[in-house]
């Protein structure tokens, strides 16, 4: 056994990009690390270990993460620098060839943090990318209020656009039991709010015979968590028994993420996704049907192989009739290893930017209207932690609007009656006044 008494005193800094999935990760390992005696690096100092998790959805996102680790070695000089997550998993070799960087460890190998930094001190490995067949659990806030409960890993969908199962591994989760340990213990913790996050939580069970409807059940029952938020859930795993479940449960508040990708039907089958746009519609309208207030959340992609004007503006036009609260715009781009290559048609970058651009335009409508409707109702706001310097804090209303109130840091973290307001000057809240 290595002694870990090396990491006694030393500081830290982490850098995370891509997913709440990855955000929840990064604070799990800085807990580790604390518990060796490692503390977080504070503005002006300097780090004697650097933590970079990565993503890699896209060449921009393999960009990011290129400046990132350049950014950090240049800034850290002499530091034990360690990369890992997606991007690590995917192009080890083109990492561990960049200067300043130690270790890279791939998906399965993030949850072994510890022994491996510890062992890559003493001379041993360097690059660590095993098969991915492991479920590392994890359940943290970070810098933020609200906690994110990792209850399932990897992808067993292959998508044609996507390199996630390369990356993360087959679809894996942990027990029921389990994840209702952790979020007692955020209980325990004063923790009030728990996103359930993962790469497909709604096939959750693949490693133990459970169903994600059941984790839902049980995570209602657990006294002390006044909020539960599904993180993003696929339209065809999202069940009419969930939605009606979460209409009318104790904790679970009405806000979905839900991916579309597409609005063309054309398209979702070049994707090979498992559903189509009347299957995507009959969703919303559920929601919409027992929880009218509900914030509906989409991620979409633009431009991908295929996607010819026509289709697109039959996507668009699906896009802006049905009714949701927020599109996440991705624009298409090329990986290698998948099987979106072997398709014809091809979008030029500056198409992609220009389809980009209308949903964005689209999403911001959307959002600005849904806000507008409950401008002078009374909604439940959870308060998320501001610096005392700051002139104003946030929080989100139990359908996800954003609300901006005067800093009142001894509200930090509690649930207040809050009657919304205007827009603030930014037009990204609603400016709010305590009630209760």
């Amino acid at each position: 056994m290595i002694d870990s008494s090396i990491l006694q005193g030393k500081k830290a800094a982490y850098f995370t990009l891509g997913c709440k999935l990855n955000f929840a990760e990064t604070s799990t390992v800085a807990q580790q690390l604390s518990r060796h005696g490692v503390t977080k690096v504070q503005k002006g100092e300097v780090a004697d270990v650097v933590v970079v998790n990565t993503c890699s959805v896209t060449e921009v996102a393999d960009h990011k993460c290129r400046q990132a680790i350049h950014r950090l070695v240049k800034a850290n000089p002499g530091a034990f620098v360690v990369v890992t997550g997606c991007y690590a998993q995917l192009k080890p070799q083109e990492i561990i060839n960049t200067p300043g960087v130690d270790l890279v460890l791939g998906s399965d190998e993030k949850a072994n943090i510890i022994p491996m930094i510890l062992e890559k001190m003493t001379g041993a490995h360097t690059v660590r990318t095993a098969d991915i067949l492991s479920f590392a659990p994890s359940c943290s806030r970070g810098d933020r209020t609200r906690y994110f409960l990792k209850v399932q890993d990897g992808c067993n969908y292959y998508c044609t656009y996507c390199t996630i199962p390369m990356a993360r591994g087959r679809s894996r989760n942990g027990s029921i039991q389990s994840m209702v340990e952790q979020a007692r213990q955020v209980a325990l913790d004063g923790g009030k709010e728990i996103v359930i996050t993962g790469v497909n939580i709604g096939d959750f069970g693949q490693s133990t015979g459970e169903a994600f409807f059941d984790l839902v059940k049980a995570l209602d029952q657990v006294e002390g968590i006044e909020r539960y938020r599904i993180s993003s859930i696929e339209p065809n795993l999202l069940t009419d028994e969930i939605i009606d479940y979460c209409a009318h449960s104790r904790a679970f508040m009405p806000h979905f993420h839900i991916p579309l990708q597409s609005g063309s039907d054309e398209v979702l089958k070049l994707m090979r996704r498992k559903y189509d746009t009347n299957l995507f519609q009959h969703k919303v309208n559920r929601i919409r049907e027992v929880m009218p207030d509900a914030f509906v959340g989409v991620d979409v992609i633009v431009g991908t192989r295929g996607e010819t004007e026509e289709l697109f503006e039959q996507a668009y036009e699906f896009m802006n009739q049905v009714d949701v609260s927020q599109y996440h715009v991705f624009s298409y781009s090329e990986r290698a290893g998948t099987k979106a290559l072997e398709i014809p048609h091809v979008v030029t970058p500056q198409e992609k930017r220009r389809r980009s651009q209308r949903v964005l335009d689209l999403s911001a409508q959307k959002t600005h209207d849904f806000y507008a409707r409950f401008i002078g109702t009374e909604r439940p706001v959870l308060l998320e932690h501001a610096p005392a310097r700051k002139a104003v804090m946030n929080g989100f209303t139990d359908n996800y609007i954003r609300v901006e109130l005067p800093n009142m840091p001894n509200l930090d973290n509690r649930i207040v009656q809050v009657r919304l307001g205007d827009f603030n000057k930014e037009g990204d809240a609603l400016c709010g006044e305590i009630i209760s």
